[in-house]
């Protein structure tokens, strides 16, 4: 049973045990899915309805509403699993998706994951750059 906050230092902590959670389920051969992950973190709170609820917030597509799709390694493909756990800290706090703190999820991946590229994904293009020569 983990506890979840909207801060930094659960995020961190997300983000390693997702990484921990990846290995232990490979080594069991077993899929590294979102039904596992919310399984082996929230027990028996993992209901179908949690699941349903975590993976309907997280997904575009209809075919991964049950969360039987494999979720990619998170130091290699970090945007999916930075859904996943926007999506479950929305659920089990019961606040929104854009009330979660993204710009703290997102120092948190580079500081669980050093050596890989960080990720900001609500970065803006600067007003003030010059205008592209080429582009007309």
């Amino acid at each position: 049973m983990i506890t979840i906050e909207n801060n930094q230092e659960c995020f961190v902590q997300l983000w390693l045990r997702l990484e921990r959670t990846r290995r232990l389920l490979g080594m069991q051969y077993r899929r590294f899915c979102a039904r596992r992950v919310l399984t082996s973190w929230f027990g028996s709170e993992a209901t179908d309805d949690f699941v349903w609820e975590v993976c309907s917030k997280t997904v575009v597509d209809e075919e991964q509403i049950y969360g039987l799709d494999i979720i990619p390694p998170p130091a290699l493909y970090p945007r999916t699993s930075r859904e996943f756990l926007r999506a479950v800290v929305s659920v089990r706090l019961g606040i929104g998706m854009r009330k979660v703190n993204l710009k703290a999820l997102d120092a948190a991946y580079s500081i669980a994951f050093p050596h890989s590229t960080p990720i900001n994904v609500e970065k803006k293009k600067r007003k003030d750059s010059p205008p592209d020569p080429l582009s007309g």
